[in-house]
């Protein structure tokens, strides 16, 4: 699949060769369903426990006489009507962490690669600008006509400069290539690749 190149000023700057093993991979929801949910459930922190009352370190020894206090009779100051004591029915430890086969989650990324090469997939020649402004960025993403959200992947790293001119430019993320993953590119408008970022990722799926 051959795409055009073009300059963060909108400038052709000639075509480059996509991998159909790589960009031309039919989408199946199911499969990039799978991949979401995923990684989604992977970020999730576990969930805390409270201490319960045989988790709590008080003594069961009986610490008042059974008649005469004109209180109640208690018998255990891990009781969780005492401060200090452990939690009545407390939250329980919950781990949400799930497992994905690795060749299912390389398909669910070729699928969203393949998904935003038939609409709203930009290749740019490079990433460095000759004015790194916010403001002038944003002239360059007008122009072009980048509205909406915007994932822009570079190569190994990404141009510094780049970086903090789209800092402020809302919808729009940076990434590096060994960043890109499934929920990001299908969770943007556009996907903006630069050359490095391709041979990257085909390179990454050759490896």
């Amino acid at each position: 699949m051959k795409v055009k190149v073009q300059k963060i000023d909108g400038k052709a700057a000639g075509d480059v060769e996509l991998n159909d093993a790589v960009f031309g991979v039919e989408p199946r929801a199911d499969i990039l369903h799978r991949v979401v949910t995923w990684q989604l459930e992977n970020r999730r922190a576990t969930a805390r426990p409270t201490r319960e009352r045989s988790d709590v370190n008080r003594t069961g020894k009986k610490w008042g006489k059974q008649k005469g206090s004109g209180g109640a009779r208690h018998g255990d100051r891990g009781a969780p009507i005492f401060i200090g004591g452990g939690k009545a029915h407390g939250a329980r430890k919950r781990d949400f962490e799930q497992s994905l086969n690795k060749k299912v989650r390389a398909l669910g990324l070729k699928m969203a690669l393949s998904s935003k090469a038939k609409s709203g997939l930009v290749v740019l020649d490079s990433l460095e600008l000759s004015d790194a402004k916010t403001k002038a960025l944003k002239g360059h993403f007008d122009k072009n006509g980048w509205n909406g959200k915007v994932l822009v992947i570079g190569g190994e790293n990404v141009d510094d400069a780049f970086s903090k001119a789209a800092r402020n430019l809302p919808g729009v993320d940076v990434l590096p290539a060994v960043g890109a993953n499934v929920y990001d590119i299908l969770n943007h408008d556009t996907l903006v690749l630069t050359k490095d970022a391709v041979e990257k990722l085909e390179a990454r799926f050759n490896g």
